[in-house]
């Protein structure tokens, strides 16, 4: 047997503690110990204590055998030493101990004896005393050693223990506590009718480890105290004091009236929070307080905690081996102030005490109110008024005079409740407290806000002044679109009501806004909106000296500022638009019109401001006069005379026309202006002529043309022949009758014939027409003589006419005369107009054309891109129309065509465009080898930018989102001389730009010497096997500054560092800077290497900004957690938050989701961060997962910590996931298959049902559904060695007599590899699998309780499956099991399946229908013992069971039905950016109408709005309906104002943590313990012998990092420890698996110090996992998931009813018309685009990583052997620990020696 001692950091299996005394006398000789003494600690274990020898010697051996023979145990310790502890003993065993001095190479004679512990445990009674013999000195008695101090009085306490449990103290020194304690409580009466004692461990939050009324004796508290765990994490005392002040001393929690309070503290280090006030609230309460500090701690604030006076109050020792050095005293002092307050208690309660009574609030104001209440009985001393916002918030108080009943609570939030707390304060105690509550007003708003006093550029506003207002703050802002962010704000001071805002634009709507401030809280507000005024205008508009080519304009000046006019005229086609600007002048002629033509004028005043509105005007230019009588005589076979009347003064000359009207050449002539008669000559006898004449005017318009029709004489007219000579001369007579014959009042479909009567002797006149093609349908009408005019109609459109008017005499027809006429073609649309332009929407307008329409259409095309022609229809009524779904910054061709009776008229066109949404000024910066920058200057309209780098040799791409206000992003990770195209998409919403691009190089490498690659940090062990995807999302607000970001960087260069692999096989490094906005610095998928890695993160810039943390988690998990940006399944997510601050908005929902998704977060805060906000933030366990450091130079002392936390968790094979609010490793199934409702509608074969309760959905697997899944997205690591497997189920009636595997995982081969399988026909249950050694195993199960299963209800399966036994839970009941052998692990090549028949064969087999509501399965054989069964109704229990999904409660999750809408308030202050709302419940689908039958083809309809697509069955398809018009769009609303935002408030303080639930059952393993803090130097030791090296041990498990101790025996006492740890280890090889991962179930027996580490040992095998921890609270809803696959097509509209029939007249038969071309199909213009689907559901929970590499070489340590019997002292072998006081020894006579 081998003995040896510990004194180092290291941990060893069996361990001597010295305890130090010292001799300063010096002997010549080596003399001998003496006074060898035993003293009982337990059944096990003993205490040696000698006293040391006179003279010089260097030291002790130890020596410890059986009596009945064995190997003696031998350890050298120092010359100090004089004590010893054995552990390991058996009782009834003899024991020889021998203690010997030596002297180099001179020994003394050994101080001998021997013992049994029953032996000394039957003699324990110290009446009559049995005094030990030592033989070394003549057997002379020694002297008894001082006895134990022990509290006696009859006074009893309450005393509540408040231990600090933080990483300083480490594990080793954490056991040394619980010695202390032990003693501390020994040495009091402790019952429950006695004296109580309560325990509190705190780090970052404090926990109740047992209330004071837990334990009802002294040994039940002392078996506490040994198994108190170590609990870890940060030093908050404050906060710590303040829980134990709210829940400990509480009648709840056993505290006793009229019994003396005593706290006790025990720390190591200085808090991390304010410990003043709720120190003092202890003692104020009547609490005594004592401080005990160790190591670090502070004195100062030891002495601000305790109570006075701090000589007997406060303990200070430099380390933790010496607590037990205060002890006693500490004891004796806190018997003696419980004697003092137990007398002191008695005096007071002869007087009577008791609370106030009656609290009364009066006087109520924003920020006050008035306590009063009735006097406390008895002499009180003072009262303590403790008051605090209910919502949380530091409490503050108020101390008043005993004699006083009343006081005023100031400086009060406004519309705060309170909570007020009444205390009476006696001379020795006091009272309980008088609560209440009490919420004050709102702060008084100023009022009659006028705004007054109006001018062009300013206003003036009051209002009735507030009482106690320190101050006003006044926001204006115009209301204009584009023009409400130019807010401003002014701070004025109480006096001032009345002020003038200056500086506005004319014509403006303004919002007044007025607050009245408090301090630095603001009123609410009143608002007030109005108008500037215009600019004047010019006035008295006057149009005179209008021709029918000039107009003058005159106006009257309304004000000296003018510097001139701008003239605006234009024809009202908008075809002609002039516009000029003169000086003030107030006449100006206008020239150059066009006659006959209506135009619009106006007329702006020119400011130094702008410009006015417009004056307005006008008028229409004249008609050029038309020639007058028009007439052709003096007719002949070749000539004939044309004269006529000239025209006025302006007239230039003429034009003189003529051409046969049956086709010819036109010829003319050029005459003089005086000229008034022409004779046409070589003229076509018997030919008919149209002669036409018009002026030609000085400025070179022309006049009306007017026309005449004349024909030649036939040249067969001759005089006739005769052979009688004549007597006179015949001359022919030709009556015209008619003249200035004119057609006009042209339209589509008619003209206007007017002629001039010459002769009234003509009785009608027949007007025939025809057109001119010669249409042999000929129509004639005749009209009275005295009629000059006729309307002919329905005419063709666009169609050439000849008309001539013949007159009628009483004995025959006159000369005929004809004119020419054309209808205009179809009336189209006119004056096109662009309005609302936009990104992706404009609006085109038009003039309805003159003639009737039946609706337009309108064809649109991009100009300058590929792209389909897109049209639309609207009905007659609309001549606007908003066109959308358009490029951004795109010229679009527009054609719109009229629809008419005679079809489309000509197309009215245009060219328009949209606005371009796209950066400008885009340049690169910061061109390197590997990185460029690209910089631009901001859109104001955008949201975001998307910033794409393209390689041009390998198109490789790179990607990121930014802000909208970002002016730069970087791209690192390029090649070196490699060609890249950047481009830059401007966001807008949903909407995205253009993408605006330019080339850049990156720079070439320089030629350089050879140079050594750069050296990368090598991984830690611990993270060699580490796979996840890994986010770091670090804090860049302005409050972190250059220098600080700086060893931002270098920490996560460090961390990053100690990764292994990077990449796609490793893990995956991403980073986010976060400000306001939050910026993505690299995604998971930019960096393959760790060199590049580390690059990047050099080159990190600091950004900038406030601190919006809940914004950036969810910017990481919308844009960062995604395939796109490399999320991989089955991987765990990491996420390590950075920041120095509290946030600017909520963080918690986010993080509460991003939890419940699976996601692990760690926490780390710098200086002043909000320690509450940063563990609502990580995941659980906190002291796990939350960090907090004091500065930015202390990241070192946190990142070894972090890195081992980080790695584990990405190197973890059984994936933490959240169920029903509670986190368990384990498999959520449901989500693996799809099986949630997010995803379910993509999984075929699936419907969604009510469960077991209507808000449980449960999914009916329908028959062949066959869902599956790969293997290895589901369990890529196989199954863990112990696992259960949870449904709940139901079998149909329609469910298969034969038999399907419920679940069960196929191999490649599709064969089976474990399931679980179901008989319908014979009503057994069977599990399978393949065990170790490679065969096959099934157990089945039957019985009347498996077969209620098969009968059709909802049933609970619960199967859990260990090494040795498969044991199956029927509805939270047990009902049978089997033994089993233990299992291999699975492949995972093939797929996971349920329902699958087992009949089926290969992949495609048959499934059955079932219903399945739940499908786990978890990492543990506990789950089915802690379920409830909550979701069956038959079991639940509503007292035990969470509430129901979306039931009825308080909790802040439970919100109400929309209450009515209140009057609309004022704009608020300027706050924070809100958080995106909830999105609300989705309404009941409505039933389906029955299909009706086809209806008669209708008319176009309008256009309607967008539709939502409703899932629904596949419908029959309806016939084609016709396209509709569109609506008519609404009116433009007026843009609402941007509401001001509030101001920044100051952050709240934090509130009291909640009370403690009860315990729960134990736990599951706790993880590797983080290392401990180094301890102080020990003294220098002498070097022992060289022991003899064993053979290599076993690796393991990763033990504590442990005190730094004793120097000079290191080396000893590393060769002995290394030689016992192999040879027990060895001994136990056997037994070695069964303990890995295990619990210590008796901790407080193992006192061990740690020992150095072993050799490297043989890779051993898993270990089995720990037990399941108890459930937690329950979790909060997922978030919205990424957008769900598309529905199924809806059913075809219904067939449109048919169309009124049409009205008016026949119209004119048209001629034949030319056969047209083939005519050609084309599809309809694309519908609206549907309104985005909902959010679909997060991805698969993805796969673990493989299982690691072995972890570095271990070390043994005693508190995980000995537990288990594992490498514990065999019964003959004694372990030596240390003993802890000098009072433990109890003076024991040995026997025979």
């Amino acid at each position: 047997m081998k003995i040896f001692q510990c004194k180092t950091q290291y941990w060893l299996f069996f361990t001597f503690l010295a305890i130090a005394s010292f001799c300063t006398i010096v002997q010549a000789q080596v003399a001998s110990p003496t006074r060898l003494r035993y003293n009982v600690l337990s059944h096990d274990s003993i205490q040696i204590s000698w006293k040391a020898p006179r003279g010089k010697f260097g030291g002790y051996r130890l020596l410890v055998s059986p009596a009945s023979g064995g190997k003696t145990n031998q350890l050298n310790l120092q010359n100090t030493a004089t004590k010893a502890i054995i552990q390991g003993l058996m009782p009834d065993q003899n024991y020889t101990v021998q203690i010997i001095a030596y002297n180099k190479d001179k020994e003394s004679k050994p101080a001998q004896g021997q013992f049994r512990i029953k032996d000394l445990e039957k003699r324990k009674d110290p009446k009559p005393r049995v005094k030990a013999v030592d033989k070394s000195s003549g057997n002379k008695p020694s002297v008894p050693e001082e006895e134990k101090f022990f509290c006696q009085t009859p006074a009893i306490a309450d005393i509540v223990i408040l231990v600090d449990g933080s990483w300083s103290i480490g594990r080793f020194n954490f056991r040394l506590v619980r010695l202390f304690l032990e003693n501390l409580v020994t040495a009091f009466d402790v019952g429950s009718e006695k004296t109580r004692i309560g325990l509190a461990q705190y780090s970052g939050d404090p926990r109740i480890e047992w209330h004071l009324n837990a334990f009802s004796t002294k040994d039940e508290v002392i078996e506490a105290v040994r198994n108190l765990p170590y609990k870890g994490g940060n030093t908050l005392t404050g906060l710590a004091l303040s829980y134990i002040f709210e829940n400990s001393f509480k009648p709840e929690a056993g505290a006793r009236t009229g019994v003396s309070k005593i706290g006790i503290l025990i720390t190591d280090g200085k808090s991390q929070d304010d410990i003043i006030p709720p120190s003092r609230n202890l003692r104020e309460s009547g609490v005594e307080l004592f401080a005990i500090g160790v190591k670090n701690a502070d004195e100062n604030e030891l002495q601000e905690i305790a109570s006075e006076p701090d000589s007997t109050h406060v303990y200070n020792v430099a380390e933790f081996d010496l607590m037990h050095t205060v002890v006693e005293s500490l004891t004796r002092t806190v018997c003696s102030r419980v004697e003092e307050q137990h007398r002191e208690i008695k005096a007071s309660a002869l007087a009577t005490t008791g609370p106030p009574t009656e609290l009364i609030t009066s006087e109520v104001t924003a920020r006050s109110f008035m306590v009063n209440w009735t006097h406390a009985p008895g002499k009180v001393e003072k009262y303590r008024v403790v008051y605090y916002p209910t919502r949380g918030g530091k409490p503050d108080e108020v101390v008043v005079d005993g004699s006083v009943s009343s006081t005023v609570l100031k400086n009060l939030m406004s519309l705060t409740e309170y909570q007020v707390a009444v205390f009476a304060i006696y001379p020795h105690t006091a009272s309980e407290g008088l609560r209440g509550a009490e919420t004050t007003l709102a702060l008084p708003m100023a009022s009659n806000l006028e705004l007054y006093d109006v001018t062009e550029n300013s206003l003036r506003a009051k209002w009735n002044a507030v009482a106690g207002a320190s101050g006003y703050l006044i926001l204006y802002a115009p209301l204009t679109e584009g023009l409400a962010g130019d807010e401003k704000e002014m701070k004025i001071g109480e006096t001032h009501t009345d002020i003038q805002l200056s500086g506005l634009l004319p014509n403006t709507e303004y919002t007044v806004t007025v607050y009245a401030m408090f301090g630095e809280e603001a009123s609410d507000p009143v608002t007030g909106q109005e108008t500037t005024l215009p600019l004047n205008p010019p006035r008295n508009l006057r149009i005179s000296n209008v021709g029918s080519n000039s107009a003058r304009l005159a106006w009257d000046t309304t004000s000296r500022k003018v510097t001139g006019y701008r003239i605006v005229y234009n024809n009202v086609d908008g075809t002609e638009i002039n516009e000029v600007e003169v000086d003030p002048v107030t006449t100006f002629p206008l020239k150059g019109l066009t006659p006959l033509t209506e135009y619009n004028v106006a007329i702006f005043s020119i400011y130094d401001e702008g410009q006015s509105e417009p004056l307005t005007g006008i008028f229409t230019t004249e008609e050029v006069p038309a020639q007058q009588y028009l007439e052709i005589d003096e007719v002949m076979t070749d000539s004939f005379r044309v004269t006529w009347h000239p025209l006025s003064a302006d007239e230039g000359q003429h034009k003189l026309m003529w051409i046969p009207v049956y086709g010819g050449k036109t010829e003319e002539v050029v005459l003089k202006e005086d000229q008034d008669a022409y004779v046409i000559r070589g003229l076509e006898p018997g030919t008919e002529y149209e002669v036409s004449l018009l002026a030609i005017l000085d400025d070179g318009s022309e006049s009306e043309v007017v026309t005449a029709v004349g024909t030649t004489l036939d040249s067969a007219w001759t005089e006739p022949a005769t052979t009688i000579e004549p007597t006179r001369t015949v001359t022919p007579v030709f009556r015209t009758g008619i003249r200035n014959l004119v057609v006009d009042d042209e339209t589509s479909s008619s003209l206007r014939v007017k002629w001039d009567i010459s002769d009234s002797s003509v009785q009608q006149f027949r007007v025939t027409y025809l057109t001119a093609q010669g249409d042999p349908a000929e129509e004639v009408v005749m009209v009275p003589g005295s009629q000059n005019n006729l309307l002919l109609k329905p005419l063709l459109s666009d169609t050439e006419y000849k008309v001539t008017v013949t007159p009628i005499y009483d004995d025959g027809e006159g000369v005929s005369v004809s004119a020419p006429g054309k209808t205009l073609p179809p009336s189209g649309p006119q004056n096109l107009r662009v309005s609302e332009e936009w990104y992706n929407r404009l609006r085109i307008t038009w003039d309805p054309p003159s003639s009737p329409v039946k609706g337009y259409r309108i064809v649109y095309k991009p100009v300058s891109v590929a792209g389909p022609t897109l049209e639309t229809f609207v009905g007659a009524n609309i001549n606007t129309i908003l066109i959308t779904n358009l490029l951004s910054g795109m010229d679009y061709n527009v054609k719109i065509f009229a629809s008419q009776a005679s079809g489309f008229s000509d197309a009215l066109t245009g060219v328009v465009k949209t606005l371009f949404l796209g950066v400008t000024n885009l340049r690169a910066d910061q061109i390197q080898l590997t990185s460029l920058c690209a910089q631009w200057q901001i859109h104001r309209h955008a949201t975001a930018y998307r910033v794409v780098i393209e390689s041009v040799q390998d198109t490789q791409k790179q990607e990121s989102t930014v802000g909208g206000g970002t002016t730069r992003h970087c791209f690192y990770g390029l090649r070196p001389d490699s060609q890249y195209k950047i481009s830059v998409y401007t966001k807008l919403q949903e909407t995205e730009g253009p993408s605006v691009s330019i080339m850049e190089k990156t720079q070439s490498p320089p030629t350089q010497p050879p140079t050594f690659p750069p050296t990368i940090p090598p991984a830690k062990e611990v993270c060699i096997a580490a796979k996840a995807d890994l986010v770091f999302m670090v804090d860049g607000s302005w409050s972190i500054g250059d220098e600080n970001f700086n060893k931002i960087t270098d920490f996560l260069y460090n961390t990053v560092g100690a990764l292994n692999k990077i990449g796609a096989d490793g893990t995956q490094v991403a980073m986010v800077q976060f400000t306001d906005d939050p910026r993505t610095e690299f995604k998971l998928n930019t960096y393959k290497t760790k060199e590049t890695l580390l690059e990047a993160i050099k080159h990190i810039s600091y950004k900038g900004g406030n601190t919006k943390t809940g914004k950036a988690i969810k910017h990481v998990r919308d844009t960062l957690f995604n395939a796109e940006s490399g999320t991989r399944r089955g991987i765990p997510k990491v996420i390590v938050v950075i920041t120095d601050g509290r946030s600017q908005d909520d963080v918690d929902k986010i993080s509460r989701e991003m939890q419940s998704e699976g996601y692990s977060i760690f926490a780390i805060g710098v200086a002043d961060a909000d320690y509450s906000e940063l563990v609502n933030i990580g995941s659980k366990p906190s002291a796990r997962h939350v960090f907090f450091v004091d500065d930015f130079d202390a990241f070192k002392k946190i990142e070894d910590e972090l890195i081992t936390f980080v790695c584990e968790t990405a190197s973890a094979t059984c994936p933490l996931v959240n169920k029903n609010g509670i986190d368990l490793a384990g498999f959520k199934m449901m989500e693996m298959f799809g099986l949630v409702e997010k995803d379910f509608s993509s999984v075929e074969g699936v419907s969604m049902e009510p469960g077991t309760f209507n808000v449980y959905p449960c999914y009916q697997l329908h028959k062949d559904a066959l869902v599956s899944q790969p293997t290895k997205y589901l369990h890529p690591e196989g199954l863990p060695s112990d696992y259960t497997i949870s449904f709940l189920f139901r079998i149909l009636p329609d469910t298969p007599q034969e038999p399907f595997a419920l679940w069960e995982i196929l191999n490649k081969n599709s064969d089976p590899l474990v399931g679980v399988i179901l008989d319908n026909g014979g009503k057994t249950l069977t599990y399978f699998n393949y065990d170790y050694s490679g065969d096959f195993q099934t157990v089945t199960f039957e019985g009347p309780e498996i077969r209620k299963i098969f009968y059709g209800s909802f049933h609970k399966l619960h199967i859990a499956v260990n090494k040795t036994l498969a044991k199956v839970v029927i509805d939270c009941k047990q009902v049978g099991e089997r033994a089993i052998n233990a299992s291999a692990n699975i492949t995972v090549d093939g797929v996971e399946v349920l329902g699958r028949m087992v009949r089926s064969r290969g992949p495609n087999g048959n499934s059955v229908p079932f219903q399945l509501q739940m499908f786990d399965i978890v990492c543990s054989t506990s789950w089915a013992n802690k379920d409830k069964c909550c979701e069956l109704p038959g079991l639940r229990d509503e007292e035990t069971c969470p509430e129901l999904p979306h039931s009825c409660s308080c909790s802040e999750n439970s919100k109400g039905g929309l209450g009515p809408a209140g009057p609309p308030g004022g704009p608020g202050l300027r706050g924070p950016k809100g958080q995106r709302g909830e999105e609300g419940p989705k309404g009941p689908e409505g039933p389906r109408g029955e299909t009706g039958p086809p209806g008669p083809q209708g008319p176009p309809g309008p256009q309607g709005p967008s539709g939502l697509s409703i899932q629904g069955m596949p419908g029959m398809p309806g016939e084609k309906g016709e396209k509709g018009e569109a609506g008519v769009p609404g009116p433009q609303g007026i843009p609402g104002g941007i509401g001001s935002p509030g101001r920044d408030g100051s952050p709240g303080q934090r509130g009291f943590p909640g009370k403690d639930g009860s315990s729960g059952p134990p736990g599951p393993p706790g993880p590797i313990g983080i290392p401990g803090a180094p301890g102080v130097p020990g003294i220098t030791g002498s070097v022992g012998p060289q022991g003899a090296l064993g053979p290599p041990g076993v690796p393991g498990a990763k033990g504590e990092r442990g005190e730094r101790g004793d120097l000079q025996s290191q080396a000893m006492v590393r060769a002995v420890a290394r030689q016992v740890c192999e040879q027990l280890i060895q001994s136990h090889m056997a037994r070695y698996t069964a303990i890995l991962n295990q619990i210590p179930s008796h901790s407080s027996s193992i006192r061990t110090i740690q020992g150095p580490p072993g050799e490297p040992g043989r890779p051993g095998s898993p270990g089995t996992p720990g037990e399941q921890g108890p459930p937690g609270t329950p979790g909060f809803p997922g978030n919205a998931g990424v957008p769900g696959s598309p529905g199924e097509r809806g059913l075809t509209g219904v067939k449109g009813e048919k169309g009124n029939p049409g009205t008016g007249s026949q119209g004119p038969r048209g001629p034949p018309g030319p056969a047209g071309p083939a005519g050609e199909s084309r599809p309809g213009s694309p519908g609206p685009p549907g309104s985005p689907g909902p959010r679909g559901p997060p991805g698969h929970l993805g796969v673990p990583g493989p299982q690691g590499p072995s972890g570095q070489p271990g070390y043994c340590d005693p508190s995980s052997c000995s537990a288990y019997g594992v490498g514990a002292p065999h019964p003959d072998q004694p372990e030596f620990t240390p003993v802890q006081d000098e009072l433990e020894a109890m003076e024991l006579w040995g026997s025979g020696i």
